[in-house]
């Protein structure tokens, strides 16, 4: 679960603790984007994941994609499906044909879709990097550092399109010497969705077990 909430932080994660110990320039950045992210009444979006291990150099990529509207949402990665009406939780495992059922209470400080907006209130500090070009568009690198020291990564460095205001790329440096880029390959706001895209249907996967966590 860890790792498919972080994915959703190339997605629409605008993090930084309003202090005066945040960078002023990189504050008004995410403060702006974030401001864009609430107009939203729904967002979908495909992204792709790579991670390297800093140690052996080796890499692996796989693809994603997130369908959020207030507090249901629907993460999709190749081996695990998450869906989530506001109440309920199920997460599909796909190579064990296995869904686990729990109710949708995340901790304070975990990051999900349902506190994705609210994010940038505490918990990190923020510095503005530079402007620059990528893929033909002017974009804006941010810097965030977490204060608690206890976390599994230890910064986060946002690319933002200056333009259109979103987050396109995250890299995420786990402690443990990975590097996870998340990257978006495509972003649709105020997307249609319908309820059935929030909850399990067991009858579209035959033979599911089901494992009740509540």
């Amino acid at each position: 679960m860890t790792r498919l909430f972080s994915a959703l932080i190339a997605l629409v994660l605008i993090t930084s603790q309003l202090s005066a110990q945040n960078d002023p320039k990189a504050q008004e950045i995410l403060k702006g984007v974030s401001a864009k992210y609430k107009s939203y009444k729904t967002l979908t979006a495909s992204f792709k994941l790579g991670i390297l291990d800093q140690k052996t150099k080796k890499t692996s990529a796989q693809n994603g994609s997130v369908t959020i509207r207030g507090n249901a949402f629907n993460l999709f990665m190749s081996d695990q499906t998450v869906m989530c009406d506001g109440k309920t939780t199920w997460t599909y495992l796909k190579e064990s044909n296995e869904v686990q059922v729990s109710e949708n209470k995340p901790s304070a400080d975990a990051i999900t879709p349902t506190n994705i907006f609210t994010m940038y209130e505490k918990g990190f500090k923020s510095k503005f990097l530079s402007d620059k070009s990528a893929g033909g568009k002017a974009v804006q690198l941010i810097e965030l550092t977490p204060d608690d020291a206890k976390k599994n990564y230890f910064k986060i460095q946002l690319t933002i399109d200056k333009k259109d205001k979103y987050v396109s790329e995250a890299k995420v440096f786990d402690k443990s010497g990975n590097v996870y880029t998340y990257s978006i390959v495509k972003f649709t706001p105020n997307a249609k969705v319908t309820e059935d895209m929030f909850t399990f249907n067991k009858a579209k996967y035959p033979g599911v077990e089901v494992v009740d966590l509540r």
